[in-house]
């Protein structure tokens, strides 16, 4: 049976035996007045249960041995859904008072509180306030806040959980989830047009080549941004672009430095931009409680950084001979490099958002980031020079461009993304966002088997030790699969992407289907993506 269904089936199973058990008819419940409520309500197929908080709240901490009725009846539940249902119990919701305020009173958490609320009613009110209200109290006392504390603490006369909206969530969860799947199953079963058992793991020592930082004064900034650099090296061939490299949300240049010194290695210059506020100093400063998240709010001064380091280099401030421009960007630095070349979310964004967050949109993590631009005043006059391309890594951008050709650019676009990628899931946010460019004979989208959203990112070993796997210590669910042998793949594709535009020519206008060292990447074109998305 799906797990899904077996979820369902047990809730109701719980919520039914308990109704019988109490012999309560409910129509239209009132509780006592009190400091705290004493029942929560659970709606179950349009009937209304009560249950005990403080039975509920004792259950779940001795779990066993409780003789209250409901103990009874949860005793009846088998092992499995009671250690599921303890968990949700257990949980932390929130841990750190600072961090916790600072994420709830962000754009992002507002709207998840928002929707949280719509689930867990207090007092009928769907505002969320009472709820964000009461985290902040117990988070001045305990380091974390499960579910067992926060229902035991909100002051109502009545809490009302409503599981039927719960069910039809988890239900387009799992329809979301399932799409991907057969994604990745339709990737794995194209045949390989290349195997190779080759390991290319790159190691970097203290011979190799440094970049140059150079800081940059601009006037829409406190501080000067530090550039880092990479000159063409002399004797290499003579590229005809140069290559504007972004960060993502919460990312620094020492992520990428992998990526530009292949790139640099290659022939071509490369500027990697520091984003003040939406880097790593601004993920310490979230953590420390001293601001809320950035959010798509950023991009507009992310803009204003990228056209200061064009005009820097032309005023010969930065000594680059390339005329042509290539940006590039991963996950927030990609859609920043879209809208920097000229793509301005589509028309009806609003009523777009509308629909998709009132889903909860926690399989898609990047519909918050789409959203917040409804709140955001872009520049429709960039004055940028000519784009040869972009790159484009974990790219999203689904509801601002929600149909075939709404980006209206006309240059050659490379998108890259992976079949374990949640936060931008490569169904809409890539193979997706292709159809909606411009049909381009050079423009792919590139996906990689066991690929997450991390996996384009690196960290300095110096910032960690000496160990291999000099990345973020996320475990294999979050980075993905193999990341080191990844990236070397990723940036194989990317080079091969950017000398077709050098050279104007593809050497292959079929799509590709890499199989090295057991890791399979895929590099399809236009046709190939409408096959695969229309067998979704």
């Amino acid at each position: 049976m799906d797990s899904g269904l077996q979820l369902k089936s047990s809730t109701k199973k719980f919520a039914f035996l308990l109704a019988s058990s109490l012999m309560l008819v409910i129509n239209g419940l009132c509780m006592p007045s009190g400091k705290t409520a004493e029942k929560l309500v659970v709606q179950v197929d349009g009937t209304l249960i009560p249950v005990s908080i403080k039975e509920l709240t004792e259950w779940g901490i001795a779990k066993k041995g409780t003789r209250s009725e409901l103990g009874v009846w949860l005793s009846l539940l088998d092992e499995e859904s009671q250690k599921g249902f303890l968990r949700i119990l257990k949980a932390p919701l929130l841990k750190e008072l600072s961090m916790g305020r600072q994420m709830l009173k962000s754009w992002a958490g507002r709207q998840l509180l928002d929707e949280v609320s719509d689930l867990l009613l207090v007092d009928e009110d769907s505002s969320g306030i009472t709820l964000l209200n009461t985290l902040e109290q117990l988070l001045e006392t305990k380091s974390s806040v499960s579910t067992l504390d926060l229902l035991d603490a909100i002051p109502a006369e009545k809490i009302r959980l409503d599981l039927d909206a719960l069910f039809v969530l988890a239900s387009r969860w799992r329809l979301q989830l399932k799409s991907q799947q057969k994604l990745s199953e339709a990737l794995s079963k194209l045949p390989p047009t290349e195997i190779s058992k080759k390991n290319r793991i790159s190691t970097e020592n203290k011979s190799q080549k440094e970049p140059i930082v150079l800081p940059l004064f601009v006037q829409h900034r406190s501080r000067a941004i530090n550039l880092e650099i990479w000159y063409q090296i002399p004797n290499k061939d003579k590229k005809s672009s140069w290559i504007l490299l972004m960060p993502g949300l919460g990312g620094s240049q020492n992520h990428f430095r992998w990526l530009a010194r292949h790139l640099n290695k290659k022939g071509w210059s490369v500027v990697v931009l520091e984003h003040p506020g939406s880097d790593t100093r601004a993920v310490k400063a979230l953590l420390e409680g001293r601001r809320a998240p950035p959010g798509a709010e950023v991009i507009p001064e992310r803009i204003l950084d990228l056209k200061a380091v064009i005009l820097a280099k032309e005023k010969g401030f930065l000594k680059l001979k390339q005329e042509n421009l290539v940006l590039m960007g991963h996950s927030l630095g990609a859609l920043t490099a879209l809208i920097a070349g000229g793509a301005l979310p589509e028309p009806g964004l609003q009523k777009r958002c509308t629909k998709a967050l009132d889903d909860l949109s926690l399989t898609n993590l990047s519909q918050f980031l789409q959203c917040q631009l409804n709140d955001v005043q872009l520049s429709k006059k960039l004055n940028l020079p000519k784009i040869k391309a972009i790159v484009a890594l974990n790219s999203f951008g689904s509801l601002l461009w929600p149909k075939e050709q709404d980006i209206n650019l006309d240059i050659p676009i490379l998108l890259t993304g992976g079949t374990l990628d949640l936060i931008t899931p490569p169904i809409s946010e890539q193979l997706g966002l292709l159809l909606a460019t411009k049909p381009q004979r050079n423009s792919r989208v590139v996906l990689v088997e066991g690929a997450s959203h991390f996996s384009p990112i690196r960290i300095d070993k110096k910032s960690i030790g000496k160990k291999q796997a000099d990345l973020f210590q996320l475990g294999e669910d979050l980075v993905g699969v193999r990341p080191l042998e990844v990236q070397n793949l990723l940036a194989d594709e990317i080079t091969i992407f950017l000398d077709s535009i050098e050279n104007n020519k593809l050497s292959t206008n079929k799509s590709v289907h890499k199989e090295i060292n057991k890791v399979r990447i895929h590099s399809l074109n236009r046709d190939t993506v409408k096959r695969l998305l229309h067998g979704q």
